[in-house]
C-alpha cells in the first residue's frame, strides 16, 4: 500500500538527521508563570474562615452568657449603691468584709419582714374578700336589677360561670403550669444567690478591684477611671437617696389616708405603696395603688373609688413638686430624659433594665458633662421663647384694639366726640 502524501512528509521530516522536532502545539497566552493562585490567597482564605468562626462562636457565648452577664451588672449597681455605707463602717475601723456582711444582713432582715407581713395580710384579705363575695355579687345585681329594671339571679350566673369554656381551660393552664412556676421559682431563687454574692464580692473588695483596673491603665486614665467610679457611686447613691425620701413621703401620706377610712393593715399598705411606687418606674404608682383599692374594697366599695381619687392627685404631686426638688441635688435628669432612658432601658434588658436605667443615665451624664465645653448663650429672643418687638403688636394687643374700636364701644364713641 503506498504511503500517503502526508506519511510520506511525516517520514522525510522524522528521517532527516540533524533536524529539530517539530515544535508543539501553541502555548496558551492565559496559562503562564503569573497566572498560579498566590500564595497569600490560601492563608487569606483561612484567616477569613478563622475569623468567621470566632465570631460566631463569640455571638454563641454571648447568648448563652447573657443571663449571667445581666447578673453581674445588676450585682455592680447594688455593689454601688451599698458603697458610701460600707465606706462609711470600714472609715471607723470595721473591716469591708464584716462591714458588706452587716449592711446585706440589715436589708435582708427588712426584705423578710416585708414579705412576710405583706403574705399574711394578703392571705387574711383575700380570704375575707372571698368570703363575702356572694354578698358583694347580691348587692351589684340588686343595683343593675333596680336601674335596668333586669331580672338578674346570682345562681344563673354562678352556673353560667362553671359552665363556661373559659373557666375549664384557665383550670386545665394552671393544672399543667404548676411544674413551670415550680421551676420558675427555683430559677429566680438562684439568680438572687447569684447577684448577692457578686453584689458582696463587688463590694468587699471594692478598693482591690480598682487598683486591678487601673494597674493595667496609664496613670491618665487611672484617674479617668476612679472619677467615672466615683460618680457612678455618688449619682447610684444619690438616686437611692432621692427615692427613699420620695419613699417615706409616699408612705406617710397614703398611711393618713388609709387612717382616715380605718383600712386595715394601714402601715403595712403604707409601706407597700411607698417602695412600689418609687422602685418600679412610670407604672410603680399604679400598681401599688392597686392593692389598697382592693383592701379599701373589701371595706366598702365606696372607699377603694377615694383610694383611686388620692393616689391619681398624690401622683400629680409628686411629678410636678415633690420630685423636682429631691432630685435636683441627688439625680439632676430632665423628666423626658428619665422616661426615655427607663423606655431603653425596658427595651434592651426587661426590667432590669428600667431599674439601673435612671442612675446610668446620670452617671453618663455627669460624666461626660466635664468634658463637654460650654458657652455663653446669646440674647437673641427667640433663644427666651418669644420673637422681637419690631415686628409689631401681638395677637392680644391687636384684638383689644379692633375690640375698642367696634361700633358702640365706649372707646369708639370718645374717639368720634373728639373729632367732631
Amino acid at each position: 500500500m503506498a504511503p500517503t502524501d502526508e506519511t510520506g512528509q511525516a517520514a522525510l521530516h522524522t528521517s532527516t538527521p540533524g533536524t529539530p522536532p517539530p515544535a508543539g502545539p501553541p502555548a496558551d497566552p492565559v496559562a503562564g508563570p503569573g497566572s498560579r493562585m498566590p500564595r497569600w490567597l490560601p492563608r487569606a482564605m483561612v484567616l477569613a474562615l478563622a475569623l468567621v468562626a470566632v465570631f460566631q462562636l463569640g455571638s454563641w457565648a454571648f447568648h448563652q452568657l447573657t443571663g449571667l452577664l445581666i447578673n453581674v451588672l445588676i450585682a455592680f449597681f447594688l455593689a454601688l449603691a451599698v458603697e458610701p455605707a460600707v465606706s462609711w463602717m470600714a472609715a471607723r475601723g470595721v473591716r469591708r468584709g464584716l462591714g458588706t456582711f452587716l449592711v446585706f444582713l440589715t436589708v435582708l432582715i427588712a426584705a423578710a419582714g416585708f414579705v412576710t407581713l405583706l403574705g399574711s395580710m394578703l392571705a387574711g384579705q383575700i380570704i375575707k374578700i372571698v368570703e363575702d363575695f356572694p354578698d358583694y355579687l347580691d348587692s351589684v345585681i340588686n343595683w343593675v336589677n333596680t336601674h335596668f329594671h333586669t331580672e338578674l339571679r346570682r345562681v344563673d350566673i354562678q352556673e353560667g360561670l362553671l359552665r363556661s369554656d373559659w373557666l375549664r381551660n384557665y383550670v386545665q393552664n394552671s393544672a399543667t403550669g404548676v411544674l413551670d412556676v415550680s421551676a420558675q421559682v427555683l430559677g429566680g431563687l438562684f439568680q438572687l444567690l447569684t447577684v448577692a454574692l457578686f453584689s458582696f464580692y463587688f463590694a468587699a473588695d471594692g478598693p482591690r478591684l480598682r487598683r486591678t483596673i487601673c494597674s493595667v491603665l496609664p496613670p491618665a486614665r487611672q484617674a479617668e477611671v476612679l472619677r467615672a467610679w466615683e460618680i457612678a457611686v455618688n449619682k447610684t447613691g444619690g438616686y437611692l437617696y432621692s427615692r427613699g425620701l420620695m419613699a417615706l413621703v409616699s408612705g406617710l401620706a397614703h398611711y393618713v389616708l388609709l387612717e382616715i377610712l380605718e383600712v386595715p393593715y394601714a402601715p403595712v399598705l403604707a409601706v407597700w405603696v411607698g417602695l412600689v411606687s418609687q422602685f418600679i418606674p412610670t407604672i410603680g404608682t399604679y400598681l401599688a395603688g392597686a392593692l389598697p383599692m382592693l383592701i379599701a374594697f373589701a371595706v366598702d366599695p365606696w372607699y377603694a373609688l377615694w383610694v383611686l381619687v388620692f393616689v391619681v392627685i398624690y401622683q400629680q404631686f409628686e411629678n410636678y413638686v415633690l420630685q423636682p426638688k429631691l432630685t435636683s441635688k441627688t439625680v439632676d435628669i430632665h423628666p423626658a430624659v428619665a422616661f426615655g432612658s427607663v423606655v431603653a432601658g425596658t427595651a434592651l434588658l426587661g426590667a432590669v433594665g428600667a431599674l439601673i436605667a435612671i442612675p446610668a443615665i446620670a452617671t453618663l451624664q455627669a460624666f461626660l458633662g466635664a468634658y463637654v465645653k460650654r458657652y455663653d448663650v446669646t440674647d437673641d429672643p427667640r433663644v427666651h421663647g418669644h420673637r422681637s418687638s419690631g415686628r409689631g403688636p401681638g395677637l392680644i394687643t391687636r384684638t383689644r384694639r379692633l375690640w375698642i374700636r367696634r361700633p358702640g364701644a365706649p372707646g369708639a364713641r370718645g374717639e368720634g366726640t373728639g373729632a367732631g
